[in-house]
This record gives structure tokens, sequence and C-alpha cells, in this order.
């Protein structure tokens, strides 16, 4: 069963492995890297989110009890992760938020999508599509939010989250979705040759930010953080996934789809947006880079183990 589930997950993995080796040999160049990562995350990632959200079942995939299953976990992992850089490893107060927001933030798109695909096949994807719709403003809400009041220094709190707020609607993932919502809503028909386009462009957009994330993590190093990366990566592959799992399948008593979604959504390892919220601020980037890295590497296994209960308790 092990061997069956390790098999589901490791190509993604292995895509992810191809794309760090052929960057770090020089086969395929820190520019490209650049051009490919422009590529899936302003065209063809907003295209697989526009579809997926375009074609929902909203009233059948936004479940209040899901996205507490989820979120439920992330704020827990992510006050449990900001308290122990605070009181276990002394870090000032904006770097403990700063390293916290790696327990928050899971890589949900980039390794949650492939792996509940391969895993349970296209059933499972639009609770999956329900909890990615929130994600990114949620956390960027809560973590802000942590952030300005922890810190002591810098612009006041709406500039801050104006600021924010401006670079997020602009980001091309999060116009993808609210487009998807406002064709979904309207039940505007869209023109067959457009939808086979966007469909080329959504087949393309994982294999190719999988490799494309590989190239990234050759820019990050573990540097001398391992045990501040080391318990942000257990809290997010392990405590967060730990809670998803009680209360949709303990308290909600979910479906046994929804379950999946949240669980392996919440298995996922932290998000290169770890780094990039770490880099807002100036605070924690060393240690943010770090989870990135060892988080992504851990998953492989974690991910497995995850998928294996959830067929076991099946």
């Amino acid at each position: 069963m092990i061997l069956e589930l390790v098999v589901v997950v490791l190509p993604v993995f292995l895509v992810i492995g191809a794309g760090y080796a052929a960057t770090r040999t020089g086969l395929f160049r820190p520019s490209a890297v650049d051009g490919l990562m422009v590529f899936t995350q302003n065209f063809a990632i907003p295209c697989l989110l526009f579809r997926g959200v375009a074609t929902l079942d909203l009233g059948a995939a936004f479940d209040a009890r899901l996205l507490a299953s989820f979120y439920t976990g992330a704020v827990v992992c992510f006050a449990l992760g900001t308290l122990g850089a605070r009181r276990l490893f002394r870090r000032r107060p904006g770097e403990a938020v700063a390293i916290g927001f790696g327990a928050l933030f899971s890589n949900s798109v980039l390794l949650g999508l492939p792996i509940v695909e391969r895993a349970y096949g296209g059933g499972v994807l639009p609770p999956t599509f329900a909890i990615i719709a929130i994600h990114a403003p949620f956390c960027y809400l809560v973590g802000i939010t942590a952030m300005e009041f922890a810190r002591a220094d810098g612009r006041r709190f709406a500039g801050t989250v104006r600021a924010v707020a401006n670079a997020m609607f602009r980001n091309a993932l999060m116009i993808g979705i609210a487009l998807g919502f406002a064709v979904n809503i309207a039940d505007v028909a869209l023109p067959e040759p457009l939808w086979g386009a966007v469909d080329m462009m959504a087949t393309a957009a994982l294999p190719a930010a999988l490799f494309g994330l590989g190239g990234v993590l050759t820019r990050y190093a573990l540097r001398a953080s391992l045990a501040e990366a080391s318990m942000i990566a257990g809290l997010s592959l392990l405590v967060h996934p730990a809670i998803a799992l009680v209360l949709a399948a303990g308290v909600f008593e979910l479906p046994p789809d929804f379950v999946r979604a949240a669980v392996v959504t919440a298995s996922m390892a932290p998000g290169v947006n770890a780094y990039v919220f770490a880099s807002l601020y100036s605070r924690g980037q060393a240690q943010a880079a770090s989870v990135v890295l060892l988080g992504t590497a851990m998953c492989v296994v974690t991910a497995s183990g995850w998928l294996a209960l959830l067929a076991h308790l099946s």
C-alpha cells in the first residue's frame, strides 16, 4: 500500500527534482527559470484556476465546514509557529511572525492540486478549488494583521493593507479566480474555441510550474536555521493535516471527498509565498527560505503517509 502511494506522489517530486538538477547543473539557466515561472504564474495557472472555479458547483463545493476544517488548522499552526519562534528561538516579534507564516501558507496549487488529482482523480478537485479560492487572501490578511500588531516600525497598518491589496488584486492568480467566479455566477456561456484554448493552457500549467519550482529552489539554502525550519515543517506537514482530519471527519463528518481535499491540501509543504511574505517585511528571509526547501523535501514522505492513513480510514 505504501509503495503504491509513493508511486502516486513521487512523479510530482521527480518533476521538481528534474528542474532542480537541470538548473543546478547549468542545463537550464536561471533566466529560463524566471521566464518559465512568469509563464506559469501569470498565464497558465490563472487559466487552470479560472477553469476550475468557472465550472465549480459553488453550492456543493463551498461548505463552511470544509473551510473551517482547513483554515482552523492553518491559523492554529501559524500561532504555534510564531509562538515557537518567539519563545524557543528568541526571535523578535516581527521575525517570529514571518517565520510562523510558513506554517500558515501551504503550497496548495503547485503541490496540492497535482497530488490530489493523481491520488483521487477529478472528483476531489471541486472542494480543493474551494479551499484554494480564498487561500491567498485569507493567509495574507492573517499574516499582515499579525505582523502589523507585532512590529514597532514601518508604515501604518492601513497603508500596508492598501499596498498589499493592490499587489494581490493585480496578481494574475487572483484575477483568474475572480474571472472564474464571474463566469460561474453570471452563468456565461463562453465559445467552445475559447474553452479549448483555456484547456490547453491549463494542461501545461502544473508540469511546467513544478519544473520551474525545482529551479527556484536552487536559490534557497538551509543555512543555520535547520531547527526553526524543522519546527515549521512539522507544523505544516503533520499538525495542520491532523487538525483538518479531526475536524473534517470527526467533528463535521464531511463526505469522504471533502475530507480528502482538506487533509491532503493541509499536508502540503509551505509555499514560496512564505519567502515572499518574509521579504515584504525584510524579516526572517533566511528562515523562510529554509522552511520552503526543507518542507518540500520532506513532503514526499509525509504526503504519502497521509494518503495511506486516508486509505486506511476509508
